[in-house]
């Protein structure tokens, strides 16, 4: 992994010159799979005593949490597929075990809420869970509405971040979540963009509102937020 994070975007276009560009990332994404893959049987103590998990600091607060997070995005939209949500519930266990902490999810992502809420609910030590999710719809009464049917899916007495999902309807939903933030009823506020798009408008919404997070898109084949973002 020390490799891929240092290659030049040069390097990566003469690596990637004689495969097909589905070939390229199938590869990059096999590597990341297995940098990330669960301690075999046994091993778990023994991965997590290996050193201590890289955490990063929130700059509002302090608040540490781990650099890395699990994402549910398609990995856990398995519906009701009893086998798959239960091997959801080993993949969120040995994240906790190896001291993962924050999970993301949205109402975009199919039945990925309830599948978490599901796997929650069979996993007695989450006390490390940083619950993190987003609001996806138009109007503040809707979001409102969605809002709370996540908090019940996910069985959470309230989220630690919600997120604005691709800025929809961005200048209605900031309103209901700083006063939500105000009263306790979520911890920390975001907004999100997603392939790369609209960094300028959301470099403006960063500038004028009091956010504690921002989600956008950079990885190796998608530089551009270096540009601006960061």
């Amino acid at each position: 992994m020390h490799l891929l994070r240092n290659m030049r975007r040069s390097d990566m276009q003469q690596v990637s010159r004689g495969l097909s560009r589905r070939a390229f990332v199938h590869s990059l994404g096999a590597l990341g799979a297995a940098a990330t893959l669960p301690a075999p049987p046994g091993l778990g103590s023994a991965w997590a005593a290996s050193g201590p998990v890289l955490t990063k600091a929130i700059p509002a607060t302090g608040e540490r949490v781990p650099a890395i997070g699990m994402g549910s995005w398609i990995t856990f939209n398995v519906g009701g597929d009893k086998q798959r949500r239960a091997q959801r519930v080993k993949v969120l266990q040995t994240f906790f075990d190896l001291g993962g902490g924050m999970v993301d999810s949205s109402p975009m992502y199919g039945s990925s809420e309830d599948v978490i809420g599901y796997c929650l609910k069979r996993i007695p030590d989450k006390q490390s869970l940083f619950s993190a999710t987003k609001v996806w719809t138009m109007f503040k009464v809707l979001g409102v509405r969605q809002m709370n049917a996540s908090r019940e899916l996910w069985g959470v007495d309230r989220f630690d971040l919600m997120q604005i999902h691709n800025m929809l309807d961005w200048s209605t939903h900031i309103e209901t979540l700083k006063e939500w933030k105000a009263q306790g009823r979520i911890r920390y506020i975001g907004i999100t963009t997603s392939h790369g798009d609209r960094h300028d408008a959301l470099a403006k919404v960063m500038a004028e509102q009091p956010l504690d997070f921002v989600q956008f898109t950079y990885n190796l084949l998608d530089r551009e937020a270096e540009r601006r973002l960061l």
